[in-house]
């Protein structure tokens, strides 16, 4: 096709899903968020939109990022590599591990406190809160882990 290799089309595919995550991420995180909390008057609608946005970028987040980890450790496997050393391989499972937490373990427990009604400082407010640091902490580092695969990229030299 055009004179283009298989490896170097799919060296460009990964590079593009990677940026299409982790770009999704940073807008999401902080750009679409953000903007929603500071021009919508109602805060449990922005926060509704931006958990909306969040679960997307998860789903997104899951299946590129699977795929692009099976890519990494296969390369990796057929040049007879250390995979165990192999710090994207960690990087991207940190990722989706942490991914996996936020979406079916935080979130699932911060739509079941709103669910419940939270008034101002209750109990309820304070683990609310307590989990949305926690998740934005989660995102923090997903967004950072994704940052330096993004820096550094997926292949190594």
């Amino acid at each position: 096709m055009l004179g283009i290799s298989r490896q170097c089309l799919w060296a460009g595919t990964e590079r593009s899903l990677l940026a299409l995550w982790v770009g999704g991420l940073w807008v999401a995180g902080y750009v679409v968020a953000p903007i929603l909390f500071a021009t919508l008057d109602d805060r449990q609608l922005a926060g509704q939109l931006a958990g909306q946005v969040f679960r997307i970028m998860s789903y997104v987040g899951l299946a590129v990022g699977s795929v692009l980890l099976l890519s990494v450790v296969a390369r990796v496997l057929r040049a007879a590599g250390g995979w165990a050393r192999e710090w994207r391989i960690w990087a991207l499972t940190a990722m989706l591990v942490l991914v996996i937490i936020g979406a079916f373990v935080i979130q699932p427990m911060m739509v079941e406190l709103k669910a419940g009604g939270i008034v101002a400082d209750s109990e309820q407010a304070k683990a609310f809160g307590r989990l949305h640091g926690v998740s934005s902490i989660l995102f923090m580092l997903t967004s950072l882990l994704g940052l330096s695969l993004v820096a550094v990229g997926l292949r190594g030299r």
